[in-house]
């Protein structure tokens, strides 16, 4: 049997990724994310640097809060709110144990328990993107605060293998 010219060809089903379809909660706006770009490759040859971010619930937008240069880590969590989640990328000095020395860029999850759950909840469903976004591979979460950020913490995530 022949096909009428005029015949609908069967077409392949149509393939979209689940990441094309995400919808996000909470913007990233270029200004941020050129923030970010400058922060990630400034040249850093001594101690540490944090960049703080934070949600802005009204506008529903990631905003930039405050950079540091050369902040030990005990006082970016004396810095850091004690009930409100934020995003800190944070460029750290990590001394390895065969003398060398390196700057990976790494993600605080500042989410502390005693943050409002409406802000806690946005916070996470940013969480991914800004990852994405900043880059960075490595998280660390915090959750209790100033006691719950220490150099220690740090190194023990950044050297685990």
């Amino acid at each position: 049997m022949t096909q009428a010219p005029d015949a609908i060809s069967p077409q392949p089903p149509l393939v979209v990724s689940p990441l094309a379809t995400m919808s996000s909660t909470v913007d990233i706006p270029q200004e941020l994310k050129a923030s970010l770009r400058k922060f990630r490759f400034k040249r850093r040859n001594a101690g540490h640097a944090a960049m703080v971010v934070k949600i802005n619930k009204q506008k529903l937008i990631m905003e930039e809060i405050e950079q540091f240069d050369n902040i030990s880590i005990e006082d970016l969590a004396e810095e850091l709110p004690e009930n409100a989640p934020r995003y800190v990328v944070l460029s750290y000095e990590l001394n390895h144990s065969d003398g060398r020395k390196s700057f990976p860029l790494v993600l605080l999850n500042w989410a502390p328990t005693s943050s409002e759950m409406s802000l806690l909840t946005l916070h996470a469903s940013g969480l991914i993107e800004f990852q994405n976004t900043a880059d960075v591979g490595k998280v660390v979460e915090v959750r209790d605060g100033a006691e719950g950020l220490t150099t220690d913490v740090v190194n023990a995530r950044l050297l685990q293998t």
